[in-house]
């Protein structure tokens, strides 16, 4: 045969491929019977995602792309959000990230839809949309019927698995080292340690491993967006400053700004409100505390489990829009230095103050900025991730017994641009560093060192040199914009983006999901 065009031979020996595994498939499809299909799944790669978001919208949550090339220090400057986020939204639920159990006899086991050659079975449907049921329900909304929400998790694992796909095909991977470190992350921010995130894990009838499959999938699709949709979003200067502009005439000038302080004992997210007791109890605790005159810095640095524990509890002057409305309501009609809460959130209960409040315009409202400086080291060849890890801690011990100066080190050992300047990395602002190194050096106090991190570009050793407030500049105004219009322009980009990914995958349905 002469084939004009090609690929066209390819095509048809994949459609030939197809329709070959299509029989073999129907018949374990008629015998309603598990089908074991080992040899046609990614590497690695088993169930569905860790998405938490309503079935509504099969889209992930919305993450503000950076530029990458916004300087020279590794590109830690420039992504204000990335794939940290959305697992950290995503994996802070234990009982949300479940994949499908073999043994569940609850539903029957049947295929519904081949994506290429990668079968979707009724259970892993069922198992899908009971997740996204008990998210409805959690937040009070009505549920679809059950046939509309089968079809549209049937949808959504369609979509998935296709760009599970395209990430094999394209190398993107996870390591081991990698999924760990996120595990550890989930644990810290439900207040637990690793050992009870697999007790929990457990507990609901799942294995470790089948959650770690899960997570690993999670981790690789939200590497693919970053790198095909996220990066490739830009805003210009221009964009950000009209933006601006058309704030201004909205009459957004003035504003009222608020400087709040808190303290925050975190709550697991199963928590219920007849298991309160103990956390309500450390929560009166404190206020017991301040109102004995203890000092609600010292108190923030002893007892608060946020992120701005180190800094006091301080949030710093800001307008109320930066603030959740949450804490804006909480303390309306309060007077600077009053205290108030506790009051619960998502994350646990919290004690505000009251530091300061009045009106201004968003030029004179100020940031929390802080003075780090990192050694960077980047596994390859010879140097894998875990000798990076034991180097940097054998440096960190030197330097906290008086045997060596960071900056020494870092001109000696770092494989970042900063290194020359002793791993100076400057003043920064929130949202300036990539979520993984900012996270870890928001938690430091000025002198203190972290233990060694792992981020996308390396693995890190972290010293926060000095903090300070400072004014907003018109520069980080414009960075403020740039990210509200890139959330706006990630969406479009993302729809359509998912829209390609699937038309190019072969897709064939079977009996519905029941």
């Amino acid at each position: 045969m002469n084939f004009k065009n090609p690929n066209q031979k390819y095509t048809l020996v994949k459609v030939a491929f197809n329709q070959a595994l299509f029989f073999v498939l129907l018949i374990a499809t008629f015998a309603r019977v598990p089908v074991l299909a080992q040899g046609l799944r990614l590497p690695g790669l088993g169930g569905g995602n860790i998405a938490t978001s309503p079935i509504t919208s099969a889209s992930p949550t919305p993450i503000s792309p950076g530029n990458a090339s916004a300087s020279s220090k590794t590109g830690l400057k420039g992504n204000s959000t990335s794939s940290a986020d959305a697992l950290d939204a995503a994996g802070s639920s234990i009982s949300k990230v479940m994949p499908p159990t073999q043994g569940d006899p609850e539903y029957s086991d049947f295929i519904v839809a081949i994506v290429d050659s990668e079968p979707i079975t009724n259970r892993e449907v069922n198992v899908r949309a009971r997740e996204h049921l008990e998210h409805i329900r959690q937040q009070g909304a009505t549920p679809p019927p059950r046939e509309t929400l089968l079809s549209k998790t049937l949808e959504e694992l369609i979509v998935e698995r296709a760009q599970l796909q395209l990430a094999l095909e394209t190398g993107i991977t996870v390591t081991d080292d990698e999924v760990l470190q996120t595990q550890k992350g989930i644990a810290e921010r439900n207040a637990i340690t690793l050992d009870q995130l697999y007790a929990q894990v457990r507990g609901q009838g799942q294995s470790v491993e089948q959650y770690k499959t899960r997570l690993k999938q999670q981790m690789i699709l939200q590497k693919l967006r970053d790198r095909e949709v996220i990066s490739k979003v830009r805003i210009s200067d221009l964009e950000a400053d009209e933006y601006l502009l058309d704030q201004a005439k909205k009459g957004n000038q003035s504003t009222a700004l608020l400087n709040l302080s808190q303290i925050l004992i975190a709550v697991p997210d199963e928590t219920t409100d007849a298991q309160l007791s103990p956390f309500q109890a450390k929560a009166n605790e404190i206020l017991q505390k301040l109102k004995s005159g203890e000092d609600f810095s010292s108190l923030a640095k002893t007892y608060s489990e946020a992120l701005d524990s180190k800094n006091g509890g301080v949030m710093g002057l800001r307008p109320e829009s930066r603030y959740p409305s949450l804490f804006i309501n909480a303390v309306k009609g309060a007077k600077a230095g009053q205290i108030v809460g506790p009051i619960r959130s998502g994350a646990g209960l919290h004690i505000l103050k009251l530091v300061e409040r009045r009106q201004g315009s968003d030029e004179s409202a100020y940031v929390t900025q802080t003075h780090a400086r990192h050694i960077l080291l980047r596994p390859g060849g010879q140097l894998s991730q875990n000798a990076a890890r034991a180097q940097l801690t054998d440096l960190k011990r030197r330097i906290e017994r008086g045997d060596a100066d960071f900056a020494t080190l870092a001109k000696e050992f770092s494989q970042d641009a900063s290194a020359s300047a002793g791993g100076d990395l400057g003043w920064a602002s929130a949202g300036q560093f990539v979520p993984e190194f900012e996270a870890a050096m928001v938690k430091l106090a000025p002198g203190q060192i972290a233990d060694p991190l792992v981020s996308r570009f390396g693995v890190h050793l972290i010293q926060v040199l000095e903090r300070r407030q400072a004014p907003v500049t018109q520069k980080e105004r414009r960075e403020t914009a740039r990210r509200v219009l890139q959330e706006k322009k990630f969406e479009e980009s993302y729809t359509n983006w998912e829209r390609e990914v699937r038309g190019h995958a072969f897709i064939e349905y079977k009996d519905p999901p029941i």
